[in-house]
Parts: structure tokens; C-alpha cells; sequence
């Protein structure tokens, strides 16, 4: 997504908890696009550190006009079968660190009376899972409501909250999974995110198509047919 902003002229803030590839990426970008470009170190799960990197951010460029809460971890375990510690880690991770960072961000945003923020959530958030996604979908579904919420909170102001729900897009994340459902690649995925955050919804599934359909019916078949697809 970096590599697709730049390309529209964007200044970006990157921030990760490793930071060589983000360097590299810096370079790349800033020769390639002329775009100026700040690299931080930034673990969301010590929540400390995202008021003050975030802060530092804006500080640095004088603004913020678009924050993507796009952090998180598919580590998931079935429930009950001893892996507590897993599961945990991915619930923190991907709620409660994305609180942190929605604080972080509205904050900065009322200040400007100005911004768009924007949730990363998942398709699985659209109804309860099996297996290894239960925490994982439990944990987008909470963080979808958590959007909800504060674009309910901001409604009638210049700040704007967007939720995406995308499908399944071949990454790092699920780099050893099988084949799975309607996948695509990894750049076209970025694309269509881009596209779609420029757009800056209240909500969209991404790509548009198959996944709002399957969405709709993820919500209305029954439980074992959604089960046995996932």
C-alpha cells in the first residue's frame, strides 16, 4: 500500500517493528516518486509507544490526514485445546493494540478538526468461525464495532471513518496456507485497497466482487454451511 500512496504523491509515515525493510522501502520510494518519507520502530502492543510515535509523526509533517489501523496477527488456535497464550496474543494484537492506535489517531484528528481514519478489519469479522479463526474473526468483528462506533461518535464532522473488509489477499500472513477461496495476489490486493481508501467509505469489502456477496451470505446461511466453507 506504501508503494500504491507514493505513487499518488503521497508523504507517508511508516512505522513496523522491524525497520530494515521499511529503510529499504524508503529509499525506493523517495527515488522513484520524489515523496518524503519517516520511519519509526513501533511495537502496537506496548500502547505507550503509539500516542508517542504517532504524536512524532505529526509533529514532524504538521498534520495527519489519513491514519490506517492496519496491524495485526492470524496466529489463531481452536479454542480449548491449550492455546491460551496464542489466542491471547492474537486478540491484544489485533483489538486491543487497534484501540490504542484508534485513540492515538482521534485524537490527533480532533485537534486538526480534520482526518481519515482507516480500520482494517477481515471478511472473517462478518459472522463467528471454527477452528483456528475463532479468535481471529471474534478479534475483526470487535475492532469493525469499534469503527462503527466512533464514526457514529464523529458523524456531521470533517473527520471521516472508514471500514474495510477484505477477502483473502496471498501475503506474508497466510504465506503457508492452501489455495484459498477467491485469493489474489498481493500488489492487485494493495490496489483495490487504494482505490477503495481514496474513496473513504463508511464500509466496503474488498474487492468489491465476490465479497460482498459472500458477506451477505456469510450473515444468512446457516451455521454449518458457513463452517464448512471456512
Amino acid at each position: 500500500m506504501a508503494r500504491e500512496f507514493a505513487s499518488r504523491g503521497y508523504n507517508l509515515a511508516l512505522c513496523a517493528r522491524r525497520t530494515e525493510r521499511l529503510q529499504e522501502l524508503k529509499a525506493e520510494l523517495c527515488e522513484a516518486f520524489g515523496v518524503r518519507i519517516e520511519v519509526r520502530a513501533l511495537d502496537v502492543n506496548e500502547h505507550g509507544q503509539v500516542f508517542t510515535i504517532f504524536n512524532e509523526f505529526a509533529q514532524m509533517f504538521g498534520r495527519l490526514d489519513r491514519i490506517v489501523v492496519n496491524a495485526g496477527i492470524g496466529e489463531g488456535r481452536r479454542i480449548g485445546t491449550g492455546h491460551f497464550a496464542t489466542n491471547l496474543r492474537t486478540a491484544e494484537t489485533n483489538f486491543i493494540a487497534a484501540l490504542a492506535q484508534c485513540e492515538a489517531a482521534v485524537e490527533i484528528f480532533r485537534r486538526q478538526n480534520s482526518g481519515h481514519l482507516v480500520v482494517m478489519s477481515s471478511m472473517s469479522a462478518k459472522r463467528g468461525l471454527p477452528r483456528h479463526l475463532t479468535t481471529y474473526a471474534a478479534s475483526k468483528a470487535a475492532v469493525a464495532h469499534l469503527a462503527e462506533g466512533i464514526r457514529a461518535e464523529l458523524l456531521n464532522t470533517p473527520i471521516k471513518v472508514s471500514t474495510l473488509f477484505p477477502g483473502y489477499i496471498r501475503t506474508e500472513l497466510n504465506a503457508g496456507a492452501k489455495k484459498l477461496p477467491f485469493e489474489i495476489q498481493e500488489s492487485l490486493g494493495c490496489r483495490y485497497l487504494v482505490k477503495t481508501i481514496e474513496r473513504e467509505p463508511a464500509e466496503a469489502c474488498v474487492p468489491g466482487w465476490p465479497w460482498a456477496l459472500v458477506g451477505l451470505l456469510m450473515k444468512t446461511l446457516p451455521l454449518r454451511w458457513v463452517a464448512r466453507f471456512n
